[in-house]
């Protein structure tokens, strides 16, 4: 589904990533995991073409997208679904409105269309009957869970998480988490999920690939990365840090 050739990427005089090759199947959960810094989110920005490499390829599906034109690229998007870290939700607008933002831009359908989906979606994350609430009026856990049914509202082949727990306490993680599967199996998506929380990551993963100095040090199955004797990525995984970063 996703392939990652050789990219690298730096801002100013720092590089933050260095030759990075990842290559993610169809229906598969991949976690990418590494410390702060460490390049994940920015590999994100190049997955859906907010930010562009310095070198490399990064090909979705059958298109290399650095190549693309910008209407090329936004047909591309139409199966991506994104989840941000900060939630992103528009707090001028409800919750319905929020689900049913790129509805409205991308899809030809009427409002009471556009307001099955958006009821479909919300009922699917747990928050069924909250179209008409303010962003404001929720909690945490429930605007990341209202950001996700934005993602999944034009019924994408891709999901990209970025830290889809940070900030929330165990039980709103847990929620999140269970969530990132039941899409997982129900809508069979392939999802990209960056996180330096080792809980959820070994919750969620089909395969986990770890980021340090911008590099992949190593790629496997959950099982792999538990039983690996690189004294850097069992250091990670017991604590959160590489020995050498404390």
């Amino acid at each position: 589904m996703i392939t990652i050739k050789n990219i690298s990427k730096s801002f100013d005089d720092r590089e933050v990533l260095r030759g990075v090759n990842l290559h993610i199947d169809k229906g598969t959960t991949m976690v990418i995991m590494g410390a702060s810094g460490s390049g994940k989110s920015v590999l994100l920005k190049l997955i859906t073409g907010l930010a562009m490499p310095d070198e490399g390829e990064i090909w979705i599906k059958d298109k290399e997208i650095t190549k693309l034109t910008e209407s090329q690229m936004k047909s591309v998007l139409e199966d991506i679904g994104m989840l941000f870290q900060s939630a992103a939700l528009f707090d001028s607008l409800t919750v319905g409105q929020n689900v049913g933002f790129v509805l409205t831009r991308r899809a030809k359908l009427s409002k009471s269309e556009v307001a099955k989906i958006v009821a479909e979606k919300l009922e699917m994350v747990g928050l069924p009957g909250i179209e008409d609430m303010a962003p404001s009026e929720l909690s945490g856990g429930m605007r990341k869970r209202v950001s996700l049914a934005r993602a999944i509202s034009m019924n994408p082949e891709i999901v990209l998480y970025d830290e889809p727990t940070t900030g929330l306490d165990p039980l709103r993680s847990d929620e999140i988490n269970m969530l990132i599967k039941k899409l997982h199996g129900e809508l069979k998506v392939t999802s990209i999920v960056v996180t330096h929380d080792m809980k959820s990551a070994f919750e969620v993963a089909t395969n986990m690939s770890m980021l340090r100095d911008g590099k992949i040090v190593i790629t496997g199955t959950p099982n792999e990365i538990r039983s690996s004797t690189d004294p850097w990525v069992t250091d990670f995984v017991n604590t959160g840090f590489y020995s050498d970063d404390i």
